[in-house]
């Protein structure tokens, strides 16, 4: 029997955020003397749920309501029918959720998996709680008081999960001491003459540099499906519009990847040479010893390092392809671990404060509002000697940027195209922002040969069938999918009866936005797949060109016999663009054509549309 219960810690994450959460939630249980097991939900053997003394499990909602990558084969476990309502009985749990209040499903990962973890017998020690990005100290405002309610829970549950009492902590030291990765350096002149033709070949490289990363790069394939070379950078927004939208087309060098329409690419981008400069120098490491990376004490259900994962790599190269220096926010626990580094008496009080619950606001304000980034930090606390283990522990990962693919490989055979928004912001304290991929596509030259490292994956939009009619709405740079949409109907409409298209378009002004102008206007001509002969349409809504502000969902509305008719038709509904009102203001208007058109209550046209979107015809890819 055991002497100590042990508490079971699982997360779901996307973008790190809920990896951040659980590890915090895991070092704060620790300090307090509970045993801790902490593990990604797809690293975890599902079957063994009623087994645990306690599970706790930290979960974020992705785009429109969707489970992250990494819990779908966890939850495809949990929802077979075998597993009755006693399955999990008297197994205590708590559910915490990462979501964004500005979505439509918001934190209806964390809501579903509560509810079904009920429904097999498991216990709720503690009511669920819920993190909302649009908070002023985001996430963490809801983690900071719902933390400190789930040790009271615990011990109530079992005190032995504290053995010492719940008000026992240890020193943080005791836990900054070390980081949980060893950094091992290498004499470049003693190893094997391979490493030298591999050091040559990128995409090895890449590979190497996100499997050593640990924890960072669990998820998905380390390797890039290809690399693209650009071969035009146009801007398609007018120079002063306030938007600088780029459509960017790419041809591809080592080897052709077969996608669809509506299929998503990931860039992961190149860090400016001068911030990464300048990180190293502050750091005081050396670019060209030759390391690698290992957890510092391996458990037995750690993976066995990879041959890939032990041949070393140039510390330099491993910083610009896994560490964002200059861009992404550190996490709390980065200024917590700073300030146990800090020789200056002022710095280290002010780091203290920032890694306290009474500093979480002003930390907020300065970190995250300010978007400030690990190197800005670092030179704020110039007393700061961080050894570079902790810093390939805490700097946030390089993350790739997603893009919807606005181009059909029928159209651009060898080639793929995408259409971005070059962001920029100011933040509060008036420091110019700019985001790190577009930004750096937007920068470079297609007359010159560089090399982009790329995945290719299935998005939110399904591709349709030629027989299948279509609803397409997509403001903004929500129009890149359609555009392949459209041409790939094009492409087959000689050869083939294809369904019609409506497509319904937002911008600003005529003369400043209107993408793709040319491009939809030529399909609307000549029995093209959106005009009229062909039983299309296409509808624009310019916002800013009158008094009245004008959006897609008016011009759905003047349509609304139409778009009523082609749904009783089996059309397909897609919905692309930003994820703030627009998402959940068009599913309103579906709402109101349904109800209009067919003299039922709202209520009814909601289930009509609910029972759409269960048939697999109503699909939003939106973005923030």
């Amino acid at each position: 029997m055991k002497d100590q219960p042990e508490l079971l810690i699982l997360y779901a994450t996307q973008t790190g955020n809920a990896q951040d959460a659980a590890e915090r939630l895991g070092r704060e249980a620790e300090l307090r003397g509970c045993v801790v097991r902490l593990l990604s939900m797809d690293e975890y053997d599902a079957s063994s749920l009623p087994r645990e003394d306690a599970v706790i499990f930290v979960v974020s909602t992705t785009g429109q309501g969707e489970t992250p990558d990494s819990m779908r084969g966890f939850w495809r476990f949990l929802l077979q029918r075998s597993l009755n309502h006693s399955w999990l009985k008297g197994v205590p749990y708590a559910v915490f959720g990462l979501g964004d209040s500005s979505y439509q499903k918001y934190n209806f990962v964390a809501k579903k998996l509560d509810k079904r973890l009920s429904d097999l017998g498991a216990r709720a020690i503690l009511e669920r709680g819920l993190g909302d990005d649009q908070h002023h100290s985001g996430y963490e405002a809801a983690l900071d008081p719902w933390m400190l309610s789930l040790w009271s829970s615990l011990s109530d549950t079992n005190p032995m999960f504290f053995p010492k009492g719940i008000d026992f902590m240890f020193s943080s030291d005791t836990l900054i001491d070390q980081s949980s990765i060893q950094v091992a350096y290498h004499n470049v002149g003693k190893l094997n003459s391979q490493l030298t033709s591999d050091l040559k070949n990128m995409e090895m490289q890449i590979e190497r540099a996100r499997l050593m990363s640990p924890g960072k790069f669990s998820h998905g394939k380390k390797k890039p499906d290809c690399l693209l070379n650009m071969i035009k950078n146009e801007r398609l927004s007018k120079v002063g519009s306030g938007k600088d939208v780029r459509h960017f087309e790419f041809e591809f060098v080592s080897s052709v990847i077969e996608y669809e329409v509506g299929d998503v690419l990931e860039v992961l981008p190149s860090q400016n040479p001068a911030a990464v400069n300048d990180f190293i120098q502050r750091c005081n490491l050396d670019p060209e010893s030759f390391i690698t990376i290992s957890p510092r004490n391996r458990r037995k259900q750690d993976p066995i390092p990879t041959a890939t994962q032990m041949v070393p790599i140039k510390l330099k190269t491993f910083i610009e392809l896994t560490m964002d220096i200059a861009s992404a926010s550190p996490r709390r626990y980065f200024f917590e671990v700073m300030s146990y580094y800090a020789t200056a008496p002022h710095e280290k009080e002010r780091l203290q404060y920032f890694a306290s619950p009474e500093g979480r606001d002003d930390l907020y304000q300065y970190n995250q509002k300010e978007r400030r980034s690990v190197l800005e930090v670092l030179e704020d606390f110039p007393s700061v000697k961080m050894p570079f283990d902790w810093l390939v522990q805490l700097v946030p990962p390089l993350k790739t940027r997603s893009f919807s693919i606005s181009s059909s490989p029928l159209a651009h055979p060898n080639q793929v195209h995408l259409t971005v928004n070059v962001v920029s912001w100011t933040t509060p304290y008036k420091r110019n922002r700019v985001g790190l991929c577009s930004s750096w596509l937007a920068g470079l030259d297609a007359e010159q040969c560089v090399r982009i490292p790329v995945w290719f994956h299935k998005g939110s939009l399904p591709a349709p069938s030629p027989s299948l009619p279509l609803i397409l709405v997509g403001p903004g740079t929500g129009c890149a999918p359609f555009r392949g949409f459209v041409e790939e109907r094009s492409m087959e409409n000689p050869s083939m009866s294809t369904a019609p298209v409506l497509f319904f378009f937002g911008c600003r002004n005529e003369d400043n936005d209107f993408l793709y102008r040319d491009f939809w206007l030529s399909h609307l001509k000549h029995h093209g797949v959106l005009s009229e002969e062909k039983g299309g349409g296409f509808y624009v809504a310019f916002s800013r060109d009158q008094p009245r502000k004008v959006y897609v969902q008016h011009k759905m509305l003047e349509q609304s016999q139409r778009i009523w008719n082609m749904l009783k038709d089996g059309a397909a509904v897609y919905v692309a663009g930003s994820s703030t009102k627009m998402p959940a203001d068009v599913w309103s208007t579906f709402e109101e054509i349904i109800s209009k058109e067919t003299r039922v209550p709202r209520e009814s046209a909601v289930r009509w549309l609910r029972a759409l979107e269960k048939a697999g015809k109503y699909h939003v890819e939106a973005w923030s």
